[in-house]
């Protein structure tokens, strides 16, 4: 058993790992301001209401706890929001990694799982993407978590921090044993709003019908937040048996349109999916997929959800149980 600090653990992908983590055994302590996260994502008498600039709160935490760990979720996550707003994303995003760098620093905890993202390729040369790719991002949300793993880079060579810098894709899906699921506001993401366009029946807008891909429509790789926070896990086993720092892409290696997600969306829903088509998002790429073959052979780890339908699925349930069935 360690003693892990999950920062951002009331947000979606954070909550889900902690909840693995408990099952897991570890101790676990979650910071989170909630001006993203939500409270009823964390277990009762795990959650600390704190932002990582108020450092006086964030030494008396790390004080008490003498963490073994630091898994790092806490960020703002929205690429059109970050574009209108940029210096509130550098401060929160890249500025908090930063204090809570220099708070760890201090309380000799050495060893971080941070949540990167693929948006640090910005516009691939090619896919599916290794992670040797040339770091071009596109928006100050990619911009600001490459600044993150920057700082993490130059931390390990010179005073001895070791990390895993976990390269996310698309997440969806929940996991229905713990009872949370993707919930953002607003809400960005696809699938879920797939399903406000199925319950309310007002269309969705698909961004682009004019891309080189089979249906005209972008590709993404879609990976099950649980297969995401068994990646964490993987990450966090491997720095505490010592192992190396690393960056890894954290996503299935296959790619799906926008066409297909709807598509899928209304087998497993049962319903039409009302949509139209609307002009190209600025800095969308054509198709993101990982090449997740260095995460899968160094860590050992392995996806367990291996369909889009699986994986709409669970985040079906989720919606169902949220909001009651569609349709009454």
């Amino acid at each position: 058993m360690a003693r892990i600090l999950v920062t951002g653990g009331a947000g979606y992908i954070g909550s889900h790992t902690t909840h693995y983590l408990l099952a897991r055994g570890h101790d676990v302590q979650v910071l989170d301001d909630l001006s993203k996260g939500y409270a009823h994502n964390v277990p009762k008498g795990r959650l600390h209401v704190v932002n990582l600039h108020d450092s006086s709160s964030l030494d008396q935490l790390l004080a008490a706890h003498r963490f073994d760990a630091v898994v790092h979720f806490a960020a703002f996550i929205a690429v059109g929001e970050s574009a209108r707003e940029p210096e509130r994303y550098f401060r929160n995003n890249a500025g908090g990694s930063l204090a809570l760098l220099e708070a760890i620093e201090r309380h000799g905890v050495r060893r971080l799982v941070f949540s990167s993202t693929a948006a640090v390729y910005g516009n691939p040369e090619r896919v599916p993407i290794p992670e040797s790719a040339p770091l071009l991002p596109v928006s100050p949300y990619g911009e600001s978590k490459l600044m993150t793993e920057t700082a993490l880079k130059w931390l390990d060579a010179c005073s001895g921090l070791r990390y895993v810098a976990l390269r996310y894709f698309n997440a969806c899906g929940a996991e229905a044993a713990f009872g949370i699921g993707e919930e953002h506001e607003p809400e960005t993401h696809l699938i879920p709003l797939v399903f406000r366009a199925i319950r309310t029946g007002v269309p969705l807008t698909v961004f682009g019908g004019d891309y080189a891909t089979p249906d005209g429509t972008c590709i993404r790789d879609y990976i099950h937040v649980s297969d995401l926070a068994s990646a964490h896990l993987a990450a966090l086993d491997s720095l505490l048996a010592g192992g190396a720092s690393g960056v890894f892409n954290a996503g299935t290696g296959r790619g799906y349109s926008v066409l297909e997600v709807l598509r899928a969306a209304g087998e497993v829903t049962g319903k039409k999916v009302p949509f139209v088509m609307g002009p190209r998002r600025e800095g969308d790429p054509a198709e993101l997929v990982a090449d997740s073959s260095k995460l899968r052979k160094t860590l050992g780890w392995a996806p367990q959800y291996d369909s889009l339908s699986a994986m709409v699925e669970s985040a079906w349930g989720f919606e169902n149980r949220r909001h009651g069935p569609a349709g009454t």
